[in-house]
């Protein structure tokens, strides 16, 4: 399990309380992503469904049902590097010149793994492709983790 010290879980209390609408310690279940993330983490929706209070929308959680959940989601941080994803690109580089077809791109991005939306695929994409309609995917990837 992550390890957190007496100030660290201060402030992640105090996170938690800015989540807590009722005021009775407690947050609903569907908030539970929302809290990770303004965390500082960034769990898949997957992982968030995993914790299994995603069933009920009504449920709230308290503090010490939330900890451990933030304690495993931090052990189990990702540790992918820009590296893996250019790598991952590179597998669909048919010409291994560092560019992909962006229709391509936004097959992969709204049909694999934790896919997008097609608006979400459309935002990432607008203004990444050449006149050829191909992108280049280490910019591309760049650009992504970059925020």
């Amino acid at each position: 399990m992550a390890r957190f010290t007496e100030d660290q879980i201060s402030e992640i209390q105090e996170t938690f309380s800015l989540f807590d609408n009722r005021g009775d310690g407690k947050i609903h279940a569907h908030q539970i992503g929302d809290v990770l993330r303004a965390l500082g983490q960034n769990p898949t929706e997957a992982e968030v469904r995993r914790c299994g209070f995603h069933d009920d929308s009504d449920q709230r959680i308290s503090f010490d049902m939330f900890f451990p959940i933030l304690q495993t989601i931090s052990k189990n941080q990702d540790t992918t590097t820009l590296e893996d994803f250019i790598e991952g690109f590179r597998v669909f580089d048919k010409e291994q010149n560092g560019f992909i077809g962006c229709a391509e791109l936004r097959h992969l991005l709204t049909s694999l793994g934790e896919r997008l939306t097609d608006d979400e695929a459309e935002q990432l994409l607008q203004g990444q492709d050449d006149p050829q309609g191909n992108v280049n995917y280490e910019e591309f990837v760049k650009m992504v983790m970059s925020g």
